[in-house]
């Protein structure tokens, strides 16, 4: 079986949902937010739409900010760099909309491949 990423932010967290891995994903959240010294505390019974908040506004506000602790938590989560590039950058709340999608997909990614092998 191989990982196939899901195309939005919506269809991701319910592919963890259905696999029962979202408590799993919310988990590696916070453990990753917390090793870049960016507490999130995300609730273990926090809703998907209020994950995709908390998460977009977190990005949000580290970008306006704190932008060098916001480059942290990429190199931490590891979103692939050249992902991060290709976005247009001109609105600051759809970059962090995007970014935030970028985070929960690379978080995902190793949620699931754990759990797989």
């Amino acid at each position: 079986m191989t990982f196939t990423s899901p195309q939005n932010t919506d269809l991701l967290l319910s592919e963890a949902q259905k696999e029962q891995l979202y408590i799993k994903l919310v988990e590696q959240l916070n453990k990753d937010f917390a090793l870049a010294n960016e507490t999130i505390d995300l609730p273990m019974d926090t809703s998907p739409i209020q994950l995709k908040l908390s998460i977009h506004e977190k990005i949000y506000s580290l970008i306006q900010h704190k932008f060098a602790e916001y480059l942290n938590l990429l190199y931490i989560i590891d979103v692939p760099e050249k992902d991060i590039k290709s976005l247009d950058g001109s609105d600051l709340v759809e970059l962090s909309e995007q970014v935030a999608f970028l985070v929960l997909k690379r978080e995902w990614q190793k949620v699931w491949f754990r759990n797989r092998y």
